[in-house]
């Protein structure tokens, strides 16, 4: 938990090792950023893509810790940085004709979402 000179408070949560590719939880990251808590629930909730899964958890994680830990007011939170970061490669194998083999490359991501009050 960070604090800054003023009034605001922000806090941060990490998920790492997210199974997805770091540019489809960026399709869905920049449509929440700058919204309000209530605004990005229901942004995530009504989106069609998989990647709206685990940010929403990771969402209602933080909402839960400032209000748990901080004593902040959940309509009072406003997305302030989010971040995803690409991360290892989880490398597999394919078996194919003639005793080849194919490679497949299983991407992950670290997504960070920091929050303050209004």
């Amino acid at each position: 938990m960070k604090t800054n000179g003023s009034n605001s408070e922000e806090i941060r949560t990490l998920a790492k090792y997210i199974r997805m590719f770091a540019h489809k939880a960026w399709r869905v990251i920049n449509q929440i950023c700058a919204c309000s808590y209530e605004q990005a629930l229901m942004l995530l909730e009504f989106m069609p893509y998989q990647a709206c899964h685990p940010i929403l958890q990771l969402l209602s994680s933080i909402a839960t810790n400032a209000n748990h830990n901080s004593n902040l007011n959940k309509t009072n939170l406003i997305i302030s940085e989010v971040r995803v970061d690409g991360c290892i490669t989880l490398k597999r194998f394919q078996p194919k004709a003639q005793g080849r083999a194919y490679p497949i490359h299983k991407l992950t991501c670290h997504i960070t979402i920091t929050v303050k009050t209004r």
